[in-house]
């Protein structure tokens, strides 16, 4: 299994504590904070850790404090209530005493019924675009040095932007971003696996959705971005080990913040996943 990847899963692998008491740690790669899909993934895999039988439908998240990289974090789960079709859990991210994080989900038993969803947006596939060897290589240089910074680090998603050009275009640009995306080796085949690694993955570029048509970005050091809260939901089974194409938009940035939704695709056009958050977009200066 390619490193990254490995580290990834090692991440998500808490430990347990008591019967709804788990830790977790963050990698050492010299983040100021916790990564938010990091928590967002360990809070899910402590819910799904206290649910049998029922795969997770949705869940809502907030961002109370930054999460300091350095300290272990707890994650305490409350089971709300266990139905006969439905499971609700309500997890608790906690470190220094106080509550950095919560997270409330609802699990739902294998169900039939009606059944539509919107189209995949009309994009280049994965194989159609730059690899990451070719995005490297001949497109990072011409990148403002914080963009270069971020897509060089390593990772276990690889991401494929599909509008890279965005990073070096002035404003006006439509609120819109798309980037295929899928872990750089293969995942165990347990599905909550997947939907937790796509939950990681999903904090990864959705707030810079908001700053697209302004031609600033997240990386930008005269701004000052932080996750507010993040809502998830899952629709039907995929495999975050194969490409997944993230379609973002933002339907509203004012206030210091913006809105940001994001549509998650197979690559043969089945909707598997809808992402919405609200982050900080703060100007510095």
């Amino acid at each position: 299994m390619i490193e990254p990847v490995r580290g990834l899963l090692d991440v998500l692998d808490l430990e347990r504590l008591e019967t709804n008491l788990f830790r977790g740690r963050s990698p050492d790669v010299g983040w100021r904070r916790v990564f938010g899909g990091q928590v967002i993934g360990q809070a899910l895999v402590a819910a799904c850790r206290t649910v049998e039988n029922r795969a997770p439908h949705s869940l809502h998240c907030y961002f109370i404090l930054p999460g300091d990289p350095k300290a272990p974090i707890v994650y305490e789960v409350e089971r709300v209530r266990d139905g006969r079709s439905f499971s609700t859990r309500r997890v608790k991210a906690i470190q220094h005493g106080s509550t950095i994080f919560i997270l409330s989900a609802s699990f739902q038993i294998e169900e039939g019924g009606l059944a539509h969803a919107i189209a995949m947006p009309d994009v280049p596939m994965p194989e159609d675009l730059p690899t990451e060897e070719e995005f490297r290589g001949a497109i990072l240089p011409t990148m403002p040095a914080p963009v270069r910074a971020y897509y060089e680090r390593p990772r276990p998603i690889e991401l494929r932007p599909v509008e890279h050009e965005r990073y070096r275009a002035g404003p006006g640009l439509p609120p819109k971003f798309h980037v295929w995306i899928r872990t750089t080796g293969p995942l165990p085949d347990d599905p909550d696996i997947h939907r937790c690694v796509l939950a990681y993955a999903s904090d990864m570029t959705l707030l810079d959705a908001t700053l697209v048509t302004h031609g600033r970005s997240v990386f930008d050091p005269a701004i000052r971005p932080a996750s507010l809260d993040h809502a998830m939901w899952l629709h039907a089974p995929f495999r975050a080990d194969e490409w997944l194409l993230y379609a973002q938009d933002s339907p509203f940035t004012g206030g210091a913040r913006g809105l940001a939704r994001g549509s998650v695709f197979t690559r043969d056009g089945r909707l598997v996943a809808s992402v919405a958050q609200e982050g900080l977009i703060r100007l510095l200066g």
